[in-house]
């Protein structure tokens, strides 16, 4: 079971590196074709299947998925270990099933527990409680599962940029810290010294509470229209976060997906309506 998994987990950093839509860091979609858009999971498995039962991506050949923040959160097991890994395994299974049409992205719950900072999540420190359900499942070979997590991890791009100027990613810089974010991180090898405070990696899946000042700025940077975020909880599910961002989660009872078509052009208005509540989904 440890081999299967660790080569699970090498396939799945694989995949990620030679994605054909890959481009340094960043994810560029074609103007065409279907994508869907989700936000954090958090191990919540039923909204991965009706995401997976959404996309359909036997039948729908020319449709894309991005996942996010799908650890830390969900089922536990006895000794109250996180056990979010195990629909990790499976979106991993599914990104080596659609190579290039699942795209996961980086969260900062992935910078965590690559650097194993603490991370917390309704009171509990979530790599402490997710690195002790590992050891008591794989044993001795758990520290070969950890180092094949967090290479895995690692090897996720940071954002996926559309070619109608969507621009999806965990989240953004904070305004505090925009001037000190490196646009290059998204072109240039990621280092291991970007995903920890206060390197551009981690500056850009921890920020909060972005201005309006500051979203225009990182769209002219980007050449971004719309920016679509998940990491910050909505309690409905998603939320108009100013005039060019919307914000969505997925990992609860009233999570949500966004649906666009790739050829077309949006106002965050015409998207709005565009969101399907994940409960809706049989």
């Amino acid at each position: 079971m440890p081999e299967k998994t660790i080569e699970l987990l090498n396939k799945g950093m694989e995949a990620n590196n030679e994605d054909k839509f890959r481009q340094g860091n960043l994810i560029c979609l074609p103007s065409h074709g279907s994508l869907i858009i989700t936000g954090d999971l958090h191990g919540h498995r039923r909204n991965f299947e009706r995401i997976v039962a959404l996309a359909n991506l036997e039948r729908n050949k020319h449709t894309h998925v991005i996942l996010q923040e799908i650890i830390h959160g969900g089922p536990e097991d006895k000794q109250g270990g996180c056990l979010s890994y195990k629909l990790l395994f499976d979106a991993i299974s599914y990104k080596v099933q659609f190579p290039d049409r699942v795209h996961i992205i980086m969260g900062n719950h992935d910078t965590a527990f690559i650097s194993n900072t603490d991370v917390m999540k309704n009171g509990k420190e979530m790599n402490v409680a997710m690195r002790a359900a590992l050891d008591r499942e794989f044993k001795l070979a758990s520290g070969r599962v950890k180092l094949a997590i967090r290479q895995f991890l690692f090897s996720q791009p940071l954002a996926v940029k559309c070619a109608n100027s969507m621009f999806i990613s965990h989240s953004l810089p904070g305004d505090h810290y925009a001037d000190k974010f490196d646009h290059r991180i998204f072109e240039r090898q990621l280092r291991i010294n970007d995903i920890v405070r206060p390197g551009s990696a981690y500056l850009l899946t921890w920020g909060r509470s972005h201005s309006q000042h500051l979203l225009d700025k990182m769209a002219r940077a980007l050449d971004a229209g719309i920016f679509i975020l998940g990491h910050q909880r909505q309690e409905t599910g998603c939320c108009r976060g100013g005039n060019n961002l919307i914000i969505i989660a997925s990992d609860h009872d009233h999570g949500c997906v966004l649906p666009i078509d790739l050829a077309k052009s949006y106002t965050v208005e015409n998207l709005l309506k565009l969101i399907i509540p994940l409960a809706a989904i049989a």
